[in-house]
């Protein structure tokens, strides 16, 4: 693609899908104006019945453009309207930007000569025309078409318009850049901190505190580890962490039979600490993101039934994820909410077999179907909104499809007592317009790093199989 040299004043012209994605994108672009063309507006009002997220989205959308127009002069429109946030909202961007640029709505025919290769009336076509019209129209500006649609800036940049994804939801620069919430001690660590050390213990339970500059990038909950091959291997988890002192709590050790799961041991460092995350009841949040077999559904599910069956301390465990297919879709499904959700849970039914190949959880004639009818409630995302979930164990399963207004609605139905499992590979997302540094599921592991009642883990080893290994790595 062409590169563009960025002088003088910018003007952003934005594409739907933007407004659709971040009904807040008219006020991101901080002192810099906007434009929206009248195909986008009318797209807008094509799409805002019914009930899918992309038509709130739209009416949340149209409610913001409303509030701007509130006080204006119909006459002034021309001039451009202030996007300073209406009301009290966003004091997040009233205190990062002090001016504001303007928003201006076509009012007037814009129009520019598309090749023949582009044709007729389509929107996207619209868009170009409009364009390409601003920047005969406004040659001491840099005018920039945001837009979702990869196919859209391909187009633009053959037709020499500056593009650009919209990136104010980004996370992340790189989805490799991801936290993987465990830290490699160094060599020297116990020896630099031989003076600065106490030990102690508690039911039991291992502790050690910690001073100095050595601690900095410790965060609540973060995993820390010598490696496995070395003598004298330790493997602990970050309690507390105020100032210049940490204290430290000797991790459990789940890759021993006695201290198995309901029948499940960890296999590797990873797993270990996942598992002491996932039954660590003072923990209230956990994401788990890797690829595929590296045994995040097991565990969780493992952990949920041995405190939610076993021990008692959460009444159910609800499941959940969004229904998008792999290949083409199979049409209607009949049935209660709960039958209509069975076909995407295969996951957690080939977990359950894993968790129970000869005898029932309960130790008694109950089957593992049973188990699921009483114990284990399968729900909708559909359903969620204006929900308040008390004392279960929720899993959400492919949390890398999620928007991140998604997970703040699925999060935000926590009540007291409630503990809330994300799980996802993030190089598997099917979502349109999201990517691995836009996910909800990348969104909710930053924005819940350091909190000490959340926890999080990458894992990155298969254990699935040696053939699901070699896949991982060759295809």
């Amino acid at each position: 693609m062409r590169k563009h040299k960025i002088q003088g004043k910018r003007l952003f012209v934005l594409d739907t899908n933007v407004l659709i994605h971040d009904p807040t994108a008219v006020f991101r672009f901080k002192e810099h104006d906007i434009f929206i063309p009248m195909v986008v507006l009318e797209e807008l009002d094509n799409g805002k019945k019914g009930l899918s997220e992309a038509a709130r989205a739209i009416r949340q959308t149209n409610r913001f453009l409303e509030a701007l127009l509130q006080d204006i002069d119909p006459s002034n429109i021309f001039e451009g309207i202030s996007l300073t946030p209406p009301g009290e909202s966003f004091p997040e961007l009233r205190s990062q930007t002090k001016t504001f640029g303007r928003l201006y709505l076509q009012t007037d025919n814009l129009s520019h000569h598309l090749p023949d290769s582009l044709p007729g009336n389509k929107s996207d076509n619209s868009i170009l025309s409009t364009v390409l019209a601003l920047q005969q129209k406004h040659k001491d500006k840099t005018i920039t078409l945001v837009t979702k649609d990869i196919n859209l800036r391909i187009k633009a940049a053959a037709l020499g318009i500056h593009t650009e994804d919209y990136f104010n939801d980004q996370v992340l620069d790189d989805v490799s850049l991801m936290y993987t919430g465990m830290i490699e001690l160094e060599d020297s660590f116990w020896d630099d901190q031989s003076s600065n050390m106490k030990s102690w213990q508690e039911d039991g339970r291992t502790f050690y505190s910690f001073k100095g500059p050595q601690i900095d990038k410790w965060q609540p909950n973060y995993g820390l580890f010598t490696p496995e091959d070395k003598e004298g291997a330790f493997e602990a988890i970050v309690r507390h962490k105020e100032g210049g002192e940490a204290s430290i709590e000797y991790a459990k050790d789940y890759r021993r039979p006695k201290n198995n799961v309901c029948g499940i041991v960890a296999r590797n460092r990873e797993q270990n600490f996942a598992l002491n995350l996932l039954m660590d009841t003072s923990i209230d949040f956990v994401t788990l993101v890797g690829p595929a077999g590296t045994g995040k559904t097991l565990l969780t599910l493992a952990a949920a039934i041995e405190q939610t069956v076993k021990r008692g301390l959460y009444r159910e465990i609800l499941v959940t994820r969004i229904t998008i297919p792999l290949g083409e879709d199979i049409g209607f499904l009949p049935g209660s909410e709960e039958e209509k959700m069975t076909p995407w849970m295969g996951a957690f039914v080939d977990n359950l077999e894993v968790l129970t190949p000869e005898q029932p959880i309960l130790n008694s004639e109950q089957s593992n179907e049973a188990l699921v009818k009483n114990r284990i409630r399968i729900r909708s995302l559909n359903f969620m909104r204006g929900r308040t979930f008390l004392n279960k164990f929720i899993i959400i399963d492919e949390a890398q499809n999620l928007t991140p207004k998604q997970m703040r609605t699925l999060i935000t139905r926590a009540g007291p007592g409630t503990k809330v499992v994300c799980l996802g590979n993030t190089a598997q997302i099917d979502t349109p317009y999201l990517t691995e540094t836009t996910s909800g599921l990348t969104y909710a592991v930053q924005q819940f790093k350091g909190w000490e009642h959340s926890g999080h883990i990458l894992l990155s080893r298969t254990e699935r199989s040696r053939l699901a290994d070699h896949a991982n790595q060759v295809l």
